[in-house]
């Protein structure tokens, strides 16, 4: 049984400095420059649900 979040392709426009830093630290990371990007918006995510409850 497959537990992983089904994925879903979107479109986005970003600021290219955004990009380039965003590739730095995936690479730094190890992981794709999407797998970062889905890390990030996770991260964020948590921190706004738990300032909310605050």
């Amino acid at each position: 049984m497959n537990n992983k979040p089904y994925k879903v392709k979107v479109s986005i426009s970003l600021d290219e400095d955004i990009i380039s830093r965003i590739k730095e630290l995936a690479e730094l990371d190890d992981r794709s420059f999407s797998q970062y990007i889905n890390l990030v918006l996770k991260e964020h995510l948590i921190k706004k649900d738990n300032a909310a409850r605050i």
